[in-house]
């Protein structure tokens, strides 16, 4: 299964506010620090505001932050939101389909994987690997 870059981006966005719980963040110096587009960060950060993943303060000393502590961020949950299509093959589209063993095994493995990402937080992520931040581009505003 690959998740899509919006997911990818998305999971970025969390990690880094979540490394900077102390201040607001803006989406230029987020873009920046992963050399990323700054428009395509934007479209992502309002869906994840409007999901009550992220707070926006709008303003001269405004920015974004974690809307809850990482560990209240279930990836699974964020997954789920984020990815609009879990057919891995396209059985929805197929001939076969209804009479196929496949679809109920690619739909187990589908679960599977959710189940495994659903186990974990924003915050459990965090602390399986060293800091990350002295790898970005540009730390701190």
């Amino acid at each position: 299964m690959r998740l899509t870059q919006y997911t990818d981006y998305a999971l970025r966005v969390l990690l880094y506010l979540a490394k900077h719980p102390d201040r607001l963040c803006s989406i230029q110096e987020i873009a920046t620090a992963y050399d990323i587009s700054k428009n395509h960060l934007m479209k992502i950060i309002n869906d994840l505001v409007h999901a009550n993943y992220l707070v926006s303060v709008r303003g001269r000393n405004g920015g974004i932050r974690l809307a809850r502590p990482p560990e209240e961020i279930n990836v699974g949950a964020l997954i789920r939101h984020t990815e609009n299509d879990f057919d891995l093959v396209g059985c929805g589209r197929c001939i076969i389909a209804p009479a196929c063993g496949m679809t109920s095994v690619l739909d187990e493995a589908v679960a599977a994987f959710l189940a495994v990402l659903e186990r974990y937080s924003l915050a459990d992520a965090l602390a399986r690997k060293g800091d990350f931040l002295p790898l970005l581009k540009v730390v701190g505003p």
